[in-house]
């Protein structure tokens, strides 16, 4: 192992608002690996949702209120480096880790079971609880580090965590196999554009909701069918005509999706771009909702890339101190796939 900077360059959320909250230092300290940890040096961290809705406080029951601004509704550690989407390779380990690990590319798993050296009791989110990828380096449990081996680019493989691994639980928890007929709504963004690969590779046959102006590329990466955000769904496909349905949408339109899900299909939702609060008509479904990790998603997906049966689907990429033009790029929706930051030497 060498030895590392004391300071490191990072973006830290400082409170909760527009993108002047988030503030780009030159003078963190370096994090250093505790018993169990790794010590990565970040090359590439992907853009979220979750990275805005935690600036805006959306999370917030209270609205913007410090007090249960992230996703589990806990206190946010500010200030806080964020970014859930984490590529790099290993510099240093923690005190029962291997040694032979440091020099290991590695993608990091955001949804954290251990921190600080415990097991922990409600999963973490990485760049939420605790600090994340927008830095140099970042500290995780050796466990949640994931070599890969693969001729992909740091930034390639910085677009496959968290919004793969979401896609991977959801179409895990549906039980989405061979043969079934599968709607994905928000099919353009990092988690729909994942969906419909990983459906595809599970042998699904799949209809991908999105704007029109998005269908070429949502066709390349395999989606069967496309309809318009605006598409009437019951007309379009039937009642009773899909087997799964996948939303990252949510909102007022949400009914039309029970209605065109067979009875006993699988309802798996992990978004809500469009409101959380819906109209619930009871039927013989199931509905899964799917933020938190299974055990073995991420393996399963690190074994997808390795074998080339997925691949990046990267919009644009942006140097870390862009992160604010990042972040006004993804609110814009107009791409399609991934915005990843590429982190400075």
């Amino acid at each position: 192992m060498t030895e590392q900077p004391r300071y490191m360059t990072g973006v830290q959320l400082t409170g909760h608002g527009g993108p002047e909250v988030l503030k780009l230092r030159q003078d963190i300290p370096v994090p250093q690996p505790g018993p169990g940890d790794v010590l990565i040096r970040v090359a590439a961290a992907g853009v979220n949702n979750t990275d805005i809705n935690t600036r805006l406080g959306w999370y917030s029951k209270e609205g913007n209120s410090p007090e249960d601004a992230a996703w589990t509704g806990r206190p946010l550690p500010l200030p806080l480096i964020q970014g859930a989407d984490v590529c790099g390779r290993i510099v240093a380990v923690g005190e029962g880790v291997d040694a032979g690990r440091v020099g290991e590319r590695v993608l990091v798993e955001p949804c954290l079971r251990e921190a600080n050296g415990q097991e922990l009791e409600t999963p973490w989110y990485l760049g939420s609880e605790c600090d994340g990828g927008f830095a140099q380096y970042v500290r995780v449990a050796a466990r949640h580090a994931h070599r890969i081996e693969c001729p992909l680019s740091d930034v390639e493989l910085a677009s496959f965590p968290c919004s793969y691994s979401t896609a991977e639980n959801l179409l895990s928890r549906a039980q989405v196999s061979e043969g079934d007929r599968v709607l994905i709504t928000g099919a353009s963004g990092g988690v729909g554009s994942a969906a419909i690969q990983i459906a595809k590779d599970r042998g699904a046959e799949v209809i991908g909701v999105a704007h029109r102006s998005k269908w070429s590329v949502l066709e390349s990466i395999g989606a069967d069918q496309l309809l318009d955000r605006e598409a009437d769904l019951i007309n379009a496909l039937g009642v009773n005509s899909v087997d799964a349905v996948i939303d990252l949408v949510g909102g007022p339109a949400w009914p039309a999706l029970l209605e065109v899900l067979r009875p006993l299909g699988r309802y798996a939702v992990s978004g809500a771009i469009a409101g959380y609060a819906v109209t619930l008509d009871l039927k013989d479904q199931t509905l899964l909702g799917c933020t938190v990790l299974d055990d073995g998603v991420f393996a399963r997906l690190v074994q997808r890339i390795e074998s080339g049966a997925i691949r990046p689907l990267v919009a644009r990429t942006f140097p870390l101190e862009q992160i604010h033009e990042a972040q006004s790029v993804f609110q814009a929706k107009q791409h399609v796939g991934k915005l990843v930051l590429e982190i400075p030497d």
